[in-house]
């Protein structure tokens, strides 16, 4: 079951009913490498959540508080993290049958850009999340790129967006990283930041570190190509803003995605067939697919709209 992780105040209501009512008090203790190293060196993040459920339904229910200690650590990808990456990957194209586990093997194999995120003591377990960003020009004639772009294609039911996405899936391709995020649903949103930075970081530094002239060229990404997933509301493409309920229109599933979209040059959406399992205060919503296109000049203001997004919640 997919649950939303977002800022709008009706879909921070639906998040609230989705997660049982558990009010949560976050504290971030992070400690980064030095960035003039440019060494792909595991980047911790001391995560400490205070929790306090209070229920007051039934007589049978008790009062629980107590803390929970999460140590989250980035690392490189590496061929350890495959079944882990693969899971958090397995409805990235819907319910297709597609070549998933030659696109987890692209994704392990670009260790110089990436990062999965898991717990500092426990490595060679749980993987929480994965984000990376891989050339499709540079990957072409990989089977399971190939399939991605046939997806894409058929899935796209906007006239005015199907000559744009062919040029990023063929002419353009050698300027286009496919960015690709994807964690469980309750990792911490304090993450993201730095997750990003993270990510950006290593694509700037690839284009001045890779030893041939043919991987840094790879890195310098003039666009990003993002494939998500949302929840649209039934009357989405009738209406704007809000309908007379007061609902979202849109809810983000990631929070990142609501800033990808407002910076987006163009974006279409597509019906997902994977299973879609909601709660009551999602009946009015089917989970959706989203992809948008995103000019690279424009990563400096998502990390500012991500940093205030996050700090401000």
């Amino acid at each position: 079951m997919v649950l939303p992780v977002t800022f709008s105040p009706f879909a921070r209501s639906v998040a609230n009913l989705t997660s049982a009512s558990t009010s949560k008090r976050q504290r971030r203790d992070m400690k980064l490498h030095e960035s003039s190293a440019r060494a792909p060196d595991d980047e911790f993040v001391n995560h400490t959540l205070e929790e306090k459920n209070e229920q007051s339904e039934s007589s049978e229910e008790e009062d629980f508080e107590g803390v929970i200690q999460a140590d989250f650590a980035f690392f490189d990808p590496k061929p350890g993290d495959f079944h882990g990456v693969k899971i958090l990957l397995q409805n990235y194209l819907d319910n297709e049958q597609w070549d998933l586990s030659g696109f987890v093997d692209l994704i392990l194999g670009q260790t110089t850009v990436g990062t999965v995120v898991k717990l500092e003591d426990d490595e060679d377990n749980g993987l929480f999340s994965v984000v990376t960003a891989l050339n499709l020009g540079r990957y072409k004639d990989h089977k399971c790129i190939t399939e991605v772009k046939e997806f894409l294609t058929k899935v796209c039911q906007d006239k005015n967006v199907m000559d744009d996405l062919r040029l990023f899936l063929e002419e353009q391709a050698h300027d286009v990283g496919l960015l690709i995020s994807q964690r469980v649903f309750n990792l911490p949103p304090q993450l993201l930041p730095p997750l990003y930075d993270a990510l950006f970081d290593e694509i700037l530094w690839a284009t001045e570190d890779e030893p041939t002239e043919e991987l840094r060229k790879a890195f310098c990404f003039k666009s990003y190509l993002i494939v998500s997933r949302i929840y649209k509301h039934k009357n989405a493409d009738h209406k704007k803003g809000k309908n007379s309920h007061n609902e979202e229109l849109l809810i983000y599933v990631k929070p990142e995605d609501e800033i990808f979209h407002k910076l987006c040059k163009w974006s279409f959406y597509f019906p997902l067939h994977s299973e879609n399992v909601t709660t009551h205060e999602l009946r009015n919503y089917r989970l959706t697919g989203l992809v948008m296109a995103v000019d690279a000049d424009k990563v400096s203001n998502f990390k500012k709209e991500l940093h205030s997004l996050i700090d401000e919640s």
